[in-house]
């Protein structure tokens, strides 16, 4: 029987635990006598042919690193297509069969899920795991990543009290997490964060004062507020959707392009608005205010001992399937076992924190304001 040839690419913006993941694969692969090939910074080295062997020397002393060996881009095949043309995607196509590649393993988050599940339709067997800081995969409990990024975040916040309560300021942590509100709703919790704000829950900028001078008339000399980054007031959600319901009725008779390009600007407008909450803050309290943002901080450094678990069981576990022959599929944690499920169940959705969600009821159950 002929020897497996899998390809591997790890693509997005990076997380610890990758390189975690490419080693359990690795591991795993070679022991089964797989040839493993790696493409250099994503899908980018797929489309140039970016490549090289992966052997047992190059997985040597990568579990704790962060970052990844292999190097990422935010190239995406499913927008290559309409941005560059078909040929684009038809070069990492050939790619993929000038390896003889019995199988592609595509490391990311959601838009690698997506770009995934492009190829796969395309007729590559494709296989990936989820990484995510953000947490925000759908069908997963966890993504590669998001242990971590909720330890740096919290141990951020931490630190952040002593100063907060010692210049009897406001202090505002903007967290990752234009979407889904995961890591600023952990980290809030885990730090005792006074206000936590989320992109699920709009909040009312008077609600979110009045939670702040209620605490400084009972003598608390500071409050800190842990908001993600996609996080919005009522007022803007309720403006931003009626200029994106009039922005779609005129799509009819006018350049596509234009049109999401339009909302793009649209939508910019109404993300990374924590210097403008910090601003209206100091105004509606009258106290001083400062402004943390954690940024690419929770991307870097050495995994926590859960994501090199983590995402060891993933890499075994895709070795597996790999075995089994089984593509088209991400792998996902689901009650607490690693499983398996359609790319077209993952492509293009988000990982909403739930309404109903434990964090969500113990955090109101403590007396966290949310904003609403």
């Amino acid at each position: 029987m002929a020897k497996r040839r899998i390809g591997i690419l790890t693509a997005g913006s990076d997380s610890p635990g990758l390189n975690a993941a490419i080693r359990a694969i690795g591991k795993a692969a070679l022991s089964e006598g797989f040839e493993l090939i790696g493409f250099q910074d994503g899908f980018t080295g797929l489309l140039n042919n970016h490549s090289l062997p992966i052997e047992a020397a190059y997985l040597s002393n990568i579990l704790t690193k962060g970052g990844t060996v292999l190097g990422t881009s935010k190239d995406r095949p499913h927008e290559m297509q309409e941005t560059h043309g078909p040929q684009h995607v038809q070069s990492a196509i050939d790619t993929y069969r000038s390896h003889k590649l019995d199988g592609l393993v595509c490391l990311g988050g959601r838009d690698t899920q997506t770009s995934a599940h492009f190829l796969q339709e395309r007729g590559l067997n494709i296989i990936s795991l989820p990484k995510s800081i953000e947490n925000n995969i759908a069908t997963t409990e966890l993504t590669i990543g998001f242990d971590t990024a909720l330890g740096i975040a919290s141990e951020a916040i931490d630190r952040l009290h002593s100063t907060a309560h010692a210049n009897h300021r406001i202090i505002i942590v903007e967290i990752t997490g234009h979407t889904a509100g995961w890591l600023t709703l952990g980290a809030g919790i885990a730090s005792g964060a006074d206000v936590i704000l989320l992109p699920e829950i709009p909040y009312d900028m008077q609600s979110v004062a009045n939670a702040i001078l209620k605490r400084s008339q009972a003598g608390k000399r500071f409050s800190l507020i842990a908001v993600a980054e996609g996080s919005r007031s009522k007022d803007d959600v309720a403006f931003y959707e009626r200029s994106l319901s009039l922005n779609a009725s005129r799509r009819s008779g006018q350049d596509a392009k234009k049109v999401a390009a339009r909302i793009n600007r649209l939508e910019s407008q109404f993300t990374g608005n924590t210097m403008m909450l910090a601003s209206q803050l100091e105004q509606l309290t009258g106290l001083e205010t400062r402004t943390t943002i954690l940024g690419y901080l929770l991307r870097g450094g050495s995994p926590s001992a859960t994501d090199r678990v983590l995402a060891t069981q993933f890499g075994t576990a895709c070795v597996s399937y790999i075995e089994k022959n089984r593509y088209g599929v991400m792998l996902a944690q689901q009650a607490g076992e690693i499983t398996a499920v359609p790319l077209s169940e993952v492509a293009g959705k988000d990982k909403p924190i739930p309404a109903d969600h434990p964090w969500l009821t113990g955090a109101r159950r403590i007396g966290t304001n949310l904003g609403d």
